[in-house]
């Protein structure tokens, strides 16, 4: 977060995920309140359940260390379910941008890696540029070497039945959590 907490009383939709701001956070966590006076979803994501997940309207229990799981399945769930802002991701982030035609990425390795000194040579990791060293785009994000297309390969063996076996969180509480957040 790079705002100040006192714009959280602006939102829709609040996810605290592996924190019980309730008690750590107390002076922050009344701008989540706030927000929830003025109609805003609290969702808590944790293994404990805690005095942050007592004021949540959806608390998702997960296993410690899963988080990453848990968050590329909701990455995933945005992109199938199409719940981006599809113009500022075009405009206003590199998903479309086109990715070297060498880079690839198999059973969690990325293109480059050398088992015998354990590092990556990335020199295939790199944006291509036109003749005047400008970043080339796919605005339709359909080419298979933009960002967003890389992305959502890469992120597409979350399904929620995996998550939820990573995770521990049943599938309707990933769908309810996915789903709520992705709603705005």
């Amino acid at each position: 977060m790079t705002n100040h907490w006192i714009d959280l009383q602006h939102s829709d939709v609040i996810l605290i995920q592996g924190s019980n701001a309730a008690e750590n956070h107390p002076i922050s966590f009344k701008w989540v309140m706030k927000a929830k006076e003025r109609g805003a979803k609290l969702i808590h994501v944790d293994p404990r359940f805690t005095r942050t997940s007592s004021k949540a309207d959806v608390y998702a229990p997960l296993r410690s260390g899963t988080d990453i799981a848990f968050s590329g399945g909701m990455i995933k769930y945005i992109i199938e379910n199409e719940k981006y802002f599809k113009e500022y991701v075009v405009n206003y982030t590199n998903a479309p941008f086109l990715v070297n035609d060498k880079f690839d990425f198999n059973d969690g390795l990325f293109s480059g890696y050398d088992p015998g000194t354990r590092k990556y040579d990335k020199a295939t990791w790199t944006i291509k540029k036109d003749a005047n060293g400008i970043a080339e785009k796919d605005p339709t994000l359909q080419d298979p070497h933009c960002v967003f297309q890389l992305l959502k390969k890469h992120y597409s063996r979350y399904d929620m039945e995996t998550v939820s076996k990573i995770t521990g969180t049943p599938v309707k509480d990933l769908q309810t959590v996915y789903e709520l957040y992705s709603s705005t």
